[in-house]
């Protein structure tokens, strides 16, 4: 059997030596095994402003299965992790990604490649808790999923990006022609058999994490305009609470008239100015998201480019 691990990297010379030596470690003891006959570390650099990539060189020379793909720039964690897939989709068996920092659980691999060897085509990786989190990220992470699922989106809780797709599941997701990547999701509609490993998050070895605010909430938006139209339905159903809410605004305007209590009022005045000017801004916003995301995939740029690979 030929593994490949997609290991995505930006800025990350701190932990990758670390890292490296765990893996050759690990992968050594599965092949002593004879779970596996071959494994490769496929590094993608994407496009880190530190030394990440003369040491993935450096690590390239001293060991003989590592292996890495440097970006033009810096595409981001999903389309990274792409093109690592998008490599090595015609050279191996399974493939499993997993971050730099090694908070994954490696020892959670065999595991994996347990329940592929059943037949599983998707192995998803799984968080037991979030104890290494901040109370901030964590409760974030929670508020992210209930939303992910109240929006339609078929997600996993606590599945990042650690798991494994075999070569039919690989390819099947390659075919998969969108820009904006969510592949939590997207992994999600391929089918195939799957199976759920559950791990305890490790401490990060070094540095911090890459997975800013503003990069979750980006990942949040891209879940959501990629796999569901619920923004636009709730669109609606404001549209037609207004109307109904108008219609009893006029209803009492022409009692008050015919009666002659028309008094002016800036407070009902105001109020229904502002609330329907902020409920028009907001579903223009979210119709503007939809727009957005539809320009960037008729362009059909491509999802990266490759500076070098050794």
């Amino acid at each position: 059997m030929n593994l490949y691990l997609v290991v995505p990297c930006y800025n990350e010379e701190l932990v990758l030596a670390d890292t490296t030596k765990q893996l050759d470690a690990y992968l050594g003891g599965l092949k002593e095994k004879g779970i596996i006959d071959n494994a490769q570390i496929l590094y993608v650099d994407d496009g880190s402003k530190d030394t990440t990539w003369v040491l993935i060189e450096q690590l390239h020379e001293r060991y003989d299965h590592v292996s890495g793909l440097k970006l033009a720039h810096n595409v981001g964690h999903q389309h990274a992790v792409w093109a690592g897939m998008e490599y090595c989709v015609d050279k191996c068996d399974a493939v499993i990604s997993i971050d730099a920092d090694l908070q994954h659980d490696i020892t959670k691999i065999e595991e994996m490649l347990e329940k592929y060897s059943e037949g599983c085509e998707v192995v998803y990786g799984i968080r037991n808790d979030r104890a290494t989190d901040s109370a901030f990220k964590k409760n974030t992470a929670l508020m992210f999923y209930k939303f992910m699922s109240a929006m339609g989106v078929d997600i996993i809780p606590n599945h990042a990006d650690f798991r494994l797709l075999g070569s039919k599941a690989l390819k099947a997701l390659m075919a998969y022609p969108e820009r904006n990547l969510f592949l939590r999701g997207m992994v999600r509609l391929i089918g195939f058999k799957t199976a759920n490993v559950y791990f305890d998050v490790k401490e990060r070895m070094a540095g911090n994490s890459k997975y800013t605010l503003s990069k979750m909430l980006n990942l949040a938006l891209d879940g959501i305009t990629s796999f569901s139209v619920k923004p636009l339905r709730i669109i609606t159903m404001i549209g037609l609470i207004s109307l109904l809410l108008a219609m009893g605004e006029i209803i009492y305007v022409l009692y008050a008239y015919l009666t002659g209590e028309t008094v002016a009022g800036w407070t009902s005045l105001l109020i229904s100015v502002w609330l329907i000017g902020s409920v028009l801004i907001l579903s223009l916003g979210v119709i503007g998201e939809y727009i957005g995301k539809i320009y960037s995939e008729v362009k059909r740029r491509p999802r990266y480019i490759i500076e070098k690979q050794i």
